[in-house]
């Protein structure tokens, strides 16, 4: 299937690793150019050398930190500079930690917040209004089913997630009169860089092994494991498509059906 992709002009937040990275990838397979951003310059330089490379399409790099307001306009901005449109916007960056009321600082809070959240609203600020301008565009954002799946574990991303989701749903009623149309894509467990880090904090907080606690996520969720990043990536490149436009303000769980409370379970045994 021709997903209608070739030509467009893709931005990816978070796209040095893991899902984001994935994500731009797909998005240059299918034939548009991608403008991605990261925190970490060189490992950002090297995935957009390697995605240019094996796909012949455009590729820009451009450092930033999301949790900061200058740096997420200057993305945005530059990024269509040097594109000439912004026809897809992949909302990304972020993560949040885990862990229980009684032990989550002020700081995890903010933390949480201030990526995964703030991040996508510093970054759809000066979208939008380029999307308005040029008639239309696409907006993807991976969140994270624990807004729609809570686990008391994960009660920081949770909140974040269920913010981000109230913001996808709110901002599709809001452009849709402008030909800008919404999407939201909420993964579970995710096999990443990212994923190893809350294993090994599970296996702190949980008094568990590293093994035992990698087996918590897929012994909740029917199909016996977790997702790759490119299982994702999938998703949300035919999301972007022109042929999803009226798939908007949806909001779409790739998790393979996990079962939260089944997980908080058997963390409680």
């Amino acid at each position: 299937m021709d997903l209608q992709l070739t030509g467009k002009n893709a931005l990816v937040t978070g796209a040095s690793q893991g899902i984001g990275k994935s994500i731009a990838f797909a998005l240059a397979r299918n034939g548009a150019n991608v403008a991605i951003c990261s925190r970490s310059k060189g490992p950002l330089e090297e995935t957009a050398e390697e995605i240019a490379s094996e796909t012949g399409r455009r590729v820009v790099a451009i450092p930033a930190d999301l949790s900061k307001t200058e740096d997420a306009t200057a993305f945005v901005k530059q990024a269509n500079e040097a594109l000439g449109s912004v026809d897809i916007l992949i909302n990304n960056a972020g993560s949040s930690p885990g862990g229980v009321i009684e032990t989550l600082s002020d700081a995890d809070w903010e933390q949480s917040l201030q990526l995964k959240f703030m991040g996508y609203v510093r970054t759809l600020r000066v979208a939008l209004p380029i999307m308005v301008k040029q008639g239309g565009g696409r907006v993807v954002n991976l969140i994270g089913n624990d807004g729609v799946k809570p686990s008391y574990w994960e009660i920081a991303p949770g909140a974040a997630n269920a913010a981000g989701q109230n913001l996808t749903k709110s901002l599709a009623g809001q452009y849709g009169k402008h030909n800008i149309s919404f999407a939201a894509v909420n993964p579970g467990p995710v096999r990443t860089e990212r994923w190893e880090g809350l294993v090994n904090a599970m296996a702190r907080d949980m008094n568990l092994l590293y093994t035992e606690a990698d087996q918590l996520a897929p012994s909740s969720i029917p199909l016996g494991r977790i997702a790759e990043p490119e299982e994702v990536a999938n998703l949300v490149v035919m999301l972007s498509s022109p042929l999803m436009h009226f798939v908007n303000g949806t909001m779409i769980e790739i998790d393979g059906g996990q079962e939260k409370a089944l997980m908080d379970r058997l963390r409680d045994r």
